[in-house]
């Protein structure tokens, strides 16, 4: 008699996961995907109020998520993001690291290092801080878990008129690739997902921007700007058990535009 072949789950009931910069775009989409499969939801942002609205969301439906104000890019906030989601729900199993800025839009002679500073503080210190406190909780726990990185395409290409965030961006796949190999004998698994062209305020000097738009959709494989959504069901897979045997990788989810 064959022995059966289990299926991977996509399930996360009885996971608890954070997701920072969920207030809006894509880490709002993340958060409600990861809540509609059974996770338990701590929604991280700045600031309470985008929050509020989506944990109020997610419970309507049938979720459970809570709101928790939290600058990533300063690790005291950090820890204390993780001892209040233990605190709440007893652990972590899942933390996806989705909180960033830009608020350079030009060529990279021209930034003025407070917005350098600003970046590299919430895009490379912030998702190295979080890591480190879910890592360290997961170590102590003798449990296995997954770090999900929000990248993008720019950490792997030349990028004009965005070159420090596409630096910050490199670092975090670098990141995730170092991690994933200090942390894979403790059962922690470290992936990031590279998202290309997606619809949200965010991105709006790039989609609002006809000439770039234009040009980004005569590359794009599916002729199509991403939908948050897009990216929510990469960051499901990642966080579930159906990857289980990946880690170190960067997932590219831009339509095909890295192809062209």
């Amino acid at each position: 008699m064959s022995t059966p072949v289990s299926t991977p789950s996509l399930q996360l009931s009885g996971k608890v996961a954070i997701v920072t910069g969920a207030s809006r775009g894509i880490g709002e989409a993340i958060a409600k995907c990861l809540a509609s499969h059974g996770a338990k939801v701590v929604l991280a942002s700045r600031k309470i109020d985008g929050l509020t609205r989506v944990a109020e969301e997610i419970n309507a439906r049938g979720g459970e998520a809570i709101p928790l104000a939290c600058h990533t890019g300063q690790p005291e906030q950090v820890e204390k993001l993780v001892a209040d989601t233990v605190a709440r729900f007893g652990k972590v199993d899942i933390l996806v690291n989705n909180a960033a800025t830009n608020p350079h839009f030009g060529p990279m002679l021209s930034i003025d290092w407070p917005a350098w500073d600003k970046t590299f503080e919430v895009n490379v210190k912030g998702y190295f801080a979080a890591t480190r406190a879910v890592s360290r909780h997961l170590i102590e726990r003798g449990a296995p878990g997954s770090i999900v990185n929000v990248a993008s395409v720019v950490g792997f290409i030349g990028s004009p008129m965005q070159g420090v965030y596409a630096m910050t961006k490199a670092a975090v796949i670098s990141m995730t690739k170092t991690l994933a190999m200090e942390l894979g004998s403790a059962g922690i698994r470290v992936n990031a997902i590279a998202p290309g062209l997606i619809d949200t305020k965010f991105a709006a000097a790039l989609t609002q921007n006809e000439e770039i738009l234009n040009m980004v959709l005569s590359r794009t494989a599916l002729k199509r700007v991403g939908q948050p959504d897009d990216i929510a069901g990469a960051a499901l897979y990642l966080s579930s058990d159906a990857s289980q045997y990946l880690t170190g990788h960067t997932l590219v989810v831009d339509g095909g535009w890295t192809v062209a």
